[in-house]
């Protein structure tokens, strides 16, 4: 066996890791490569073999972890209900008439849809294919559009049932319940703070959003109630059926989420959608999807295993610990490493290899694990719209109909503004820390 210092052990994991990732390589293979490399030679092979081999089991059994494929298959299945073009249709008529409400309408029903779906690619892929034609052909600019809908679509990352949440409590050992609360408020925030800003540029540019002519919406008020209605409360009974179990304490996540699953089932045969066909695809992309988190999840446990068990989580705190300004020095580096790991790193790589190894220091920081975790979790929506490794813009360019001539130079210089505002959504968290702790506190246990 090698001898090698644990800061050594750390610059060549770390910096194998960034290698690997900016050659291209698929980032599941890179960390488990490097986890067998280094542990084979530093402890050798039976050692190795045993750590990842308890590590996959550990995984394997943890029951909060069945709540991802659940939720999973309820967004996808949603998807294929049709609630999307039942929402925009509704808010069309209603928010139509306003420069920037078809903008707005996108980014409400991103929303609604987190609050349902919780599957980025389902959430950008269904508002790219339903609110981008109507905004470009009606002469929005195609900035704003496509910043509206990737902006609006990402929310379902951090609204619950969020996925991320889901994986993000085992590794933070952080209830999940309290994550799925804390997390509602920052989402309505950055919801908000999105709106304020498509309405204020659009009062200050009017070019850029003309209003929908009124002979488009020429619909009598009682039709126009009645369509929001019989489009709204079906996935509000939904959300409130999953989240309402969760807070009330009738339920766990994992049970909650098979409510949902079946829930959602039930709305696809009420909107008649259901068949199948959509219940076998649905089925599929979920086993896809679950595959791909479980993968990356098995090989981020072994480079944390390897990488905490050599020591090098002692150097990493070590070096946290002794930024300038204290914690709230060491608070803004964290923040800045996952904010420049989100433009090269998917989110499931950054949470599995990130927070195992920054969780321990938040209690010798002083700050609430709670907080702590949501902060990442907000600070991870830019990861989605941040070049070069942004999910939600390759979803949108590769779904936008070609006839419409949406560019990636459009979708890049409309979700900055939107960037720029999940930083200020950060900052308002800071100052004002009850936006996340506020709705966790009020839980029945």
């Amino acid at each position: 066996m090698i001898d090698i210092s644990p800061e050594t052990i750390a610059i060549i994991m770390l910096g194998g890791l960034l290698v690997g990732v900016l050659t291209g390589y698929p980032l599941a293979p890179v960390i488990a490569g490097i986890a067998l490399i280094v542990g084979y030679f530093t402890w050798g092979g039976h050692q190795v073999t045993h750590l990842f081999y308890s590590r996959m089991y550990e995984l394997i059994r943890s029951y909060v972890i069945l709540a991802a494929p659940l939720f999973i298959f309820m967004g996808l299945m949603l998807e294929r209900s049709g609630i999307a073009e039942k929402l925009y249709n509704a808010l069309y008529l209603w928010l139509g008439g306003l420069r920037g409400g078809l903008a707005i309408s996108t980014v409400l029903i991103g929303t609604i849809l987190a609050a349902c779906v919780g599957v980025i690619g389902a959430s950008v892929t269904m508002l790219s294919l339903v609110a981008l034609p109507a905004m470009v052909k009606r002469g929005y600019d195609k900035a704003l559009a496509s910043g509206s809908i990737c902006a609006g679509g990402t929310l379902g990352i951090l609204i619950p049932p969020s996925i991320m949440l889901v994986i993000y409590g085992p590794m933070a050992a952080i209830s999940v319940g309290k994550l799925f609360m804390a997390a509602f408020m920052p989402g309505f925030v950055l919801s908000g703070l999105y709106c304020t800003y498509i309405a204020l540029t659009c009062l200050i540019k009017p070019q850029l959003a003309p209003a929908v002519p009124i002979a488009d919406r020429a619909v009598p008020f009682l039709k126009r109630v009645t369509v929001l209605l019989t489009s709204l409360v079906p996935p509000v009974i939904l959300v409130l059926a999953v989240l309402g179990s969760i807070f009330l304490g009738v339920a766990p996540p994992t049970e909650a989420a098979a409510v949902g699953a079946f829930a959602a089932i039930l709305l696809t045969i009420v909107y008649r959608r259901f068949s199948f066909n959509v219940l076998k695809a649905t089925a599929f992309e979920t086993l896809r999807v679950t595959s791909k988190v479980m993968f990356i999840a098995v090989c981020g446990y072994m480079f944390t295993g390897i990488f905490l068990g050599l020591g090098c989580g002692d150097v990493v705190e070590n070096l946290i610990l002794s930024a300038p300004m204290g914690r709230w020095g060491a608070f803004t580096f964290i923040m800045f490493v996952v904010f420049v790991l989100g433009m090269f790193i998917d989110w499931l790589g950054i949470v599995f290899i990130m927070v195992p190894i920054i969780s321990p220091i938040v209690p010798h920081l002083g700050f609430d694990d709670l907080w702590f975790a949501m902060m990442v979790c907000v600070n991870l929506q830019t990861s989605f719209m941040t070049p070069p490794f942004a999910y939600a813009i390759f979803f949108l360019r590769g779904t936008a109909p070609p006839e419409l001539g949406v560019t990636t130079a459009d979708i890049i210089r409309g979700v900055i503004p939107f960037v720029l505002l999940i930083l200020i959504g950060l900052g308002l968290c800071i100052v004002f820390p009850e936006i996340i702790l506020w709705l966790p506190g009020k839980m029945i246990k």
